[in-house]
């Protein structure tokens, strides 16, 4: 049995990182969506609502299985048994990061093999960053999330109100 892991913050989920995981479901035989709990970036959804999101995505997919996990990846994949990780490319500046992340972890342990997996040209745009401005500027992300997203990122702007600060990048509103 082949087991790959997916990690990941999503946050929030939206369908490039779906889209991902179900062409590598399709590969191995499970598939374990893996959402990192303290990445070090600002996070708008706590561990256990990007899990439920992640959870609610994949809802009658018998071959993928979300968790959450802290530490280092290698840890989880020896932890589960998963013999390879998976990861997306949407840009060339995504495969040097990706290229380096993938040299470490296999200096950290030689038997976990890396894999990378390029976007549909459709989501080649689509990061979580970028569907969180869209939404906190009420701009319309519906091609982008599915509505459970939505509603989580609605229901989390009402509740930060009109003065939110959620982005230090380049910006929509400019």
């Amino acid at each position: 049995m082949v087991r790959a892991i997916y990690p990941g913050t999503f946050d929030p989920i939206h369908y490039g990182h779906i889209d991902i995981a179900l062409r590598a479901s399709s590969l191995f035989n499970q598939l374990i969506v893996a959402v990192y709990d303290k990445p070090l970036k600002y996070l708008l959804f706590s561990p256990e609502e990007r899990i439920y999101l992640a959870k609610i995505s994949f809802s009658g997919k018998k071959k993928i299985k979300v968790i959450g996990y802290s530490g280092l990846t290698i840890n989880l994949c020896k932890k589960v048994n998963a013999q390879v990780i998976v990861r997306g490319l949407r840009v060339f500046s995504d495969f040097e990061y990706e290229f380096r992340i993938a040299l470490a972890n296999k200096r950290l342990s030689d038997d976990i093999d890396s894999i990378a997996l390029i976007t549909r040209e459709e989501h080649t745009f689509l990061s979580s960053s970028t569907v969180k401005e869209i939404a906190a500027l009420q701009g319309d992300v519906s091609s982008m999330v599915p509505p459970h997203v939505i509603k989580a990122l609605n229901e989390k702007f009402k509740k930060m109100g009109p003065d939110r600060e959620i982005i230090n990048s380049p910006s929509f509103r400019d």
